[in-house]
């Protein structure tokens, strides 16, 4: 009975240390995705202020779709929407 105690113990020992390396690296993705999300809205808007400078009447929308890629995708993201923005200008 003790050695299945021991196995028993020795399990949940190891799960506990890869819940709590789940969790960790959970949390730093989260943490990662809520920092380029505020700092591509922020880009956003301030190429939006400095689009009239040349010539630009509007900018690129800050919705849950242009959100959502520059939460994902961070600055290349935002070069991506804006790249759009461009071509269909032309």
């Amino acid at each position: 009975m003790e050695y299945q105690s021991g196995i028993i113990g020795i399990v949940a020992v190891c799960a506990a240390a890869l819940l709590i390396g789940a969790v960790r690296k959970k949390a730093e993705w989260l943490l990662n995705f809520i920092l380029r999300t505020v700092l591509g809205i922020i880009a956003i808007f301030l190429l939006n202020l400095a689009l009239p400078n040349f010539g630009f009447v509007e900018g690129v929308g800050i919705n849950a779709v242009t959100v959502l890629t520059a939460g994902i995708l961070g600055f290349p993201g935002i070069a991506a929407l804006y790249a759009i923005f461009f071509y269909r200008g032309l």
